[in-house]
């Protein structure tokens, strides 16, 4: 699910392990990234099933056989309610997921469901009843922040791409009712001493000035056997990923790493948290980068750099920014040539302006048109213009930009606040931070527990 649909559970830190099972929605939230321990020595691999070592296996399996809806403890969940929210990550991928994907996408989405029902029924055997009004305050603030409409024009749309208002609004419920078991039944019972909180600030204290990035990864899990197919798998999704796909959406479905539910993010981590195999091409990503498949023993990896910053220092790209875009458009059938030369007189005469006063006045004389924005952080401008724009001076402006469809236009730095020294959380906000991580670490395992419990029928 793209991130937008997932708002509302305990803040959560994914887990480096590279190979954990993806667990129930949380949002993108906490600090910490932390790797599992390692197995001990004598472990058995099969984890003490006493496997086969070449299995027989009695019966087929038929390929073409898709069950496609279950019941869970007696509650059914259908076929619609498949198809509907299938709909919501095939509109969030721009609808561009191929149809060999889809039948993997609709299995995942019947496995999320399953789940969400078991948060549901969880809730409700500890009497936590979430009521249509609180859901219905959600949806409407979902519609407002997330796709800028009201309520009802987000109706049409759900309508319009196959899924429902009820669809939305149930998943709204489960993130809800499960948010409000984990307070009541795990919260209470985590505790992170004053100790622990202190050491965490002094680590972070002897780390400044190092460098942390903020990474998304996929991982698919493979044995011997299986790499040859789930690595073509993976150059699919990095094809449709560079195709436009979500990155965050095809986490949530496809990862299998516990950071699937934060849709694949690791949060801030030092290089040296990661494997070798991960830390080296990372170390050479730029942000908006993305690179893979990456063979590990246990599957592939892909990598999405969202971005990096160093501990405890100022961060220039934090910087905010006031400024002016000066733009002209081109009407509809220039010719390149045409458009050329429009440009080249356009850099020219912008060129000449001095300093913000006199761009509105210059914009008229050229039928430009100028938008101002005197509250836009670095960090929120394209990649490729904020190595330009930390290069200017108040007054200039950045080489013209654009396309004969989009028009051409220059930026012109009227301002600049940068930012102050990094002092990192306070105390009581690392140690809610490193609560929500046990927090979250808590619901995984309750998570297991109600999957392993459950009775659940197949149609």
């Amino acid at each position: 699910m793209h991130t937008r649909f997932r708002l509302f559970a305990v803040s959560a830190r994914a887990a480096l392990s590279l190979g954990a099972l993806a667990v129930a929605a949380a949002p993108i939230a906490g600090t910490f990234a932390q790797t599992l321990p390692e197995p001990a020595a004598e472990a058995s691999p099969d984890g003490g099933l006493n496997l086969p070592a070449n299995p027989t296996i009695f019966g087929k399996a038929d390929p073409h056989l898709r069950r496609a809806t279950a019941i869970v403890n007696g509650e059914i969940i259908t076929g619609t309610d498949i198809d509907q929210r299938l709909a919501l990550i095939i509109s969030a991928n721009g609808g561009k997921v191929p149809p060999e994907e889809m039948e993997r996408l609709h299995l995942q989405v019947l496995r999320n469901l399953i789940d969400e029902t078991l948060q549901i029924q969880e809730a409700k055997a500890a009497n936590i009843d979430i009521d249509e009004e609180e859901i219905m305050q959600t949806f409407n603030r979902v519609a407002q922040q997330n796709f800028g409409q009201n309520p009802a024009a987000l109706e049409k749309y759900l309508t319009g791409i196959g899924s429902s208002s009820s669809s939305l609004k149930r998943q709204i419920k489960g993130e809800l009712a499960w948010q409000r078991l984990l307070r009541r039944n795990v919260q209470p019972f985590i505790n992170v001493s004053d100790g622990e909180v202190h050491e965490m600030m002094d680590r972070m204290k002897a780390a400044k000035g190092t460098e942390e990035y903020r990474i998304g990864e996929i991982f698919l899990a493979a044995t011997q056997e299986t790499k040859p197919q789930v690595l073509t798998n993976a150059q699919k999704i990095l094809e449709q990923l560079k195709g436009g796909g979500s990155f965050v959406a095809y986490a949530r479905q496809y990862s299998q790493s516990s950071s699937a539910s934060v849709g694949g993010d690791l949060g801030w981590i030092r290089l040296a948290q990661l494997p070798p195999e991960l830390s080296t091409p990372a170390a050479q990503m730029a942000p908006g980068q993305l690179v893979g498949p990456i063979e590990l023993a246990s599957g592939y990896s892909l990598l999405y750099l969202i971005d990096k910053r160093q501990v405890l220092t100022a961060d220039p790209r934090d910087a905010v920014l006031s400024l002016k875009q000066i733009s002209i458009a081109f009407p509809k059938g220039t010719a390149e040539k045409e458009a050329a030369g429009k440009a080249a007189e356009f850099a020219k005469v912008v060129k000449e302006i001095k300093g913000c006063g006199g761009a509105d006045n210059a914009a008229v004389a050229l039928g430009a048109t100028v938008v101002a924005n005197d509250q836009i952080r670095v960090r929120d401008l394209p990649t490729a213009l904020q190595d330009t724009i930390l290069k200017l001076s108040v007054g200039e402006t950045t080489p013209p930009f654009g396309s004969i469809e989009d028009g051409v236009r220059v930026l012109m730095l009227c301002g600049r606040d940068d930012p102050k020294v990094e002092s990192g959380p306070n105390f009581e906000q690392l140690q809610s931070q490193m609560e929500d991580d046990r927090v979250n670490k808590r619901a995984q395992t309750y998570l297991r527990d109600l999957r392993r419990d459950a009775v659940i029928e197949y149609n």
